[in-house]
């Protein structure tokens, strides 16, 4: 049976397509575009929660636009989401380059990452949104230079915060433990995701 409400994922990443498949929903897909790079906060936990409040707002301003957003029947939510790396303090979201790809990924070899993740869910209907943010740990063994350079060549860092992909099986092997849930470091924790949508219904 079909859930009585229909999901908008403000999000291109595959990771969180899966993690939403996952839970059992179905969901279309709207990205926002946004300069990420212009929103500023001291600590991580605003930072995520600012981007996806501004992805969210450009989201449903395009739909406005787009003249989608007369009331439908059938309750609407919007989930976006936004997740960082801290490492020793620092916040760290997509590097720019290889060497900054390169100089990341060698600081967690043998060493550790936080990851700090938020959720919006906003309902389209009632215009009532919740978010809220989750952190978790990843400790690694040492990474060889070898696996860097096989990352970097398939560009896979350019599309994660902190440019390492935990789940990528060129990286997987290295990963010592996780502290938190795994699907936090991937980009959706889902017991927040979960705990949101039905706060908003």
């Amino acid at each position: 049976m079909a859930p009585p409400f229909k999901i908008i994922l403000g999000s291109a990443s595959m990771a969180r397509r899966r993690i939403l498949a996952e839970m059992g929903y179905e969901f279309e897909i709207m990205t926002a575009d946004i300069d990420e790079k212009g929103i500023r906060r001291e600590k991580p936990e605003d930072l995520v929660m600012a981007i996806a409040e501004a992805k969210a707002d450009a989201i449903i301003s395009r739909l406005q636009t787009t003249g989608l957003s007369e009331k439908d029947a059938q309750t609407t939510l919007l989930i976006t989401a936004d997740t960082v790396v801290v490492y020793k303090g620092t916040i760290r979201e997509k590097p720019a380059s290889e060497e900054e790809a390169r100089e990341f990924i060698k600081g967690y070899s043998g060493s550790h990452g936080a990851v700090v993740g938020s959720v919006l869910v906003t309902n389209l209907n009632t215009g009532a949104s919740k978010g809220g943010w989750d952190r978790a740990e990843a400790y690694f063994h040492d990474i060889p230079d070898e696996v860097i350079d096989n990352l970097i060549d398939e560009g896979i860092p350019f599309k994660v915060a902190g440019g390492l992909m935990l789940e990528h099986p060129l990286t997987l092997p290295f990963v010592e433990s996780v502290v938190g849930a795994i699907d936090t470091i991937m980009g959706l924790p889902k017991a927040l995701t979960e705990k949101l949508i039905h706060d908003v219904l």
